[in-house]
């Protein structure tokens, strides 16, 4: 009864790291704005998936407990949704200067980018299914994934709003662009077959 961390955590770092709407969202404010006006925008994209990390989880480990088949469909599910998004981030492009707005979005816009984001609510059912052992604590088990999640959007999240700009001027519309993306989704695709296998 307990979560497999080190395998969550890479599979947390290659989603959390890879992009995504909340990515690109980060990404734009940052290139945008700068790296100090997107910090409160920053602190509540990182606080926002809290949000939805705990009703999951407490709901997802009661599903193990009492409809154990269920949890395996969910599962299933969630690997191939996590596989399909690996397929978008591959043939994704940067563009930096595609969310322009007049002012820097602040705590509160950025507490509503992941519960909105199919891809946290994918990544956090994906991490329940998969890493944790049916018969594991809800609140052991959501804690746990609750802590491996902000501590990798701490790393992860400021290096996208700091570098954003950079990255998307550097590689945007190059060859570089196109092996980084599939590198990116590359990571992602096997840190899910590694748990499944």
């Amino acid at each position: 009864m307990n979560v497999m961390i080190s395998s969550f955590l890479i599979f947390a770092s290659s989603q959390v790291g890879t992009p995504g709407p909340a990515n690109m969202a980060l990404l734009a404010t940052g290139a945008r704005f700068g790296f100090k006006a997107a910090l409160p925008f920053v602190a509540g994209v990182a606080l926002g998936k809290q949000l939805i990390i705990w009703p999951i989880g407490f709901g997802l480990m009661s599903i193990a407990q009492t409809t154990p088949w269920l949890f395996t469909i969910l599962k299933l599910a969630s690997v191939c949704y996590i596989c399909w998004l690996a397929w978008k981030v591959a043939n994704l492009r940067l563009d930096p200067h595609s969310a322009k707005v007049e002012v820097a979005p602040g705590f509160v816009a950025g507490l509503w980018v992941h519960p909105l984001n199919p891809k946290a609510w994918a990544m956090i059912v994906t991490g329940f299914t998969s890493f944790v052992t049916p018969g594991t604590p809800a609140f052991q088990a959501t804690a746990t994934i609750a802590v491996c999640l902000l501590i990798c959007q701490a790393f992860f999240h400021p290096m996208w709003t700091l570098a954003g700009d950079r990255i998307a001027r550097s590689v945007a519309g190059r060859p570089a662009e196109r092996y980084l993306m599939w590198t990116l989704a590359l990571l992602t695709v096997i840190s899910v077959l590694y748990v499944m296998f």
